[in-house]
């Protein structure tokens, strides 16, 4: 017998696949201990028994099915076992039928890549605390400005966001962005570039940058975005990310113009830590705070991107993964030959940026449970699942 109760594995993927549908075989160590997730995927493709801890309901059934084969592997739920979306939650089954056709899926590869990378940013938020799960958040609105969106950290799929009010807006705006974040420091568009490099559609992204303003506006009173997560497989995709936005030959085009901030987040448990740490209230504060002291910090009025001033030392805090300041810092310091600069940033972000850097600053390093601690970190589910 398989107890199904809050925070256990199979209740954490059952509520997940609620929402996303299909999840990615490749990338099921963002659930949490990849060899004991497997095991159990594996044994719930057969007939179990299942109990409801809270009611002590019962069901037999096969739970998951595998579908697809190599990187399209996905996990989805098994037709028979759909009832049990309703331990979850009420309105799980009627929200996953409606979402996903009356669970019929499209067999197309597009479709099938499209649901993977919205599914994987859905992992990462659920994993830092971010509530995903469309059923439990208020519908969005495009009729005047209210405080529709809840107070506490929340994540809003795409699709939710190109169907405000019953139109559906053009689909184009939407192929790149999987979704927003909606927190105490703001919003944040989310991409998910995955293991390969996102070329960006410049004015595509330009039209959707300004729908999500709207959005925020009438929905949370967001007079202002320009900041965006951009989650990745490996530093290298973020790397040939940047290289291929500086091919760009129209600059007012380029993502790091359409979002001044562009936070990248690897799909790893030091990415799920970083996440976390970008939602904290009031974070740039308090981490030039932890840094720098205030005599020595440039309060953004400096002549180009650096946080502080140090015995003739220019220094940038990467702590944030911010990959659009890292390129306006490049850039200044590649103008101005012989400047003394600095990058201070986590151990796992090192590679990346020595080798985009090439050698424009030094490199110094700070241990980002030290980071959590100091900002009194409050999220405090378990990394390692």
């Amino acid at each position: 017998m398989i107890q199904f109760r809050p925070g256990s594995h199979v209740h954490r993927l059952v509520t997940l696949l609620s929402a996303v549908g299909e999840y990615p075989v490749r990338s099921v160590h963002l659930l949490g201990n990849e060899r004991v997730y497997k095991a159990m995927i594996h044994k719930l493709t057969t007939r179990q028994l299942f109990r409801n801890s809270l009611t002590g309901t019962e069901m037999t059934c096969r739970l998951l099915t595998v579908t697809g084969a190599g990187a399209d592997k996905s996990i989805r739920l098994y037709k028979a076992a759909l009832p049990i979306l309703e331990w979850i939650c009420p309105d799980a089954l009627s929200f996953y039928l409606h979402a996903f056709w009356n669970h019929k899926f499209p067999g197309n590869a597009s479709h099938r890549q499209r649901n993977h990378r919205v599914a994987e940013a859905a992992a990462m938020c659920m994993r830092s605390g971010i509530e995903i799960l469309p059923y439990m958040l208020p519908a969005l609105q495009n009729r005047q400005i209210r405080m529709v969106i809840p107070g506490y950290d929340c994540f809003y799929f795409a699709k939710a966001l190109k169907n405000i009010g019953g139109n559906e807006l053009n689909k184009t705006m939407f192929t790149r962005m999987v979704g927003a974040v909606f927190s105490g420091n703001g919003c944040y568009a989310v991409y998910n570039t995955r293991n390969a490099v996102m070329k960006w559609n410049g004015m595509g992204e330009f039209k959707t940058l300004h729908s999500l303003i709207e959005t925020g506006r009438l929905n949370a009173g967001i007079t202002r975005v320009d900041s965006a997560v951009l989650f990745g497989e490996s530093d290298s995709a973020a790397l040939d990310t940047l290289l291929e936005s500086d091919k760009s030959r129209r600059p007012e085009f380029r993502f790091d113009s359409i979002y001044r901030h562009i936070y990248f987040v690897p799909m790893n448990n030091d990415g799920i830590r970083l996440l976390r740490l970008l939602m904290l209230p009031d974070r740039n504060r308090k981490l030039l705070e932890l840094l720098f002291d205030p005599e020595t910090r440039s309060d953004y009025q400096g002549s180009f991107e650096y946080d502080a001033y140090i015995n003739g030392i220019y220094i940038l805090s990467h702590l944030d993964g911010d990959i659009a300041r890292l390129i306006r810092f490049r850039e200044a310091l590649a103008a101005q030959p012989g400047l003394k600069a600095e990058l201070v940033c986590f151990p796992f972000q090192t590679g990346f940026v020595r080798e985009y850097l090439c050698g424009l600053a030094a490199i110094k390093t700070i241990d980002i449970g030290l980071v959590e601690t100091e900002l009194c970190h409050e999220r405090g589910a378990d990394i390692e699942g």
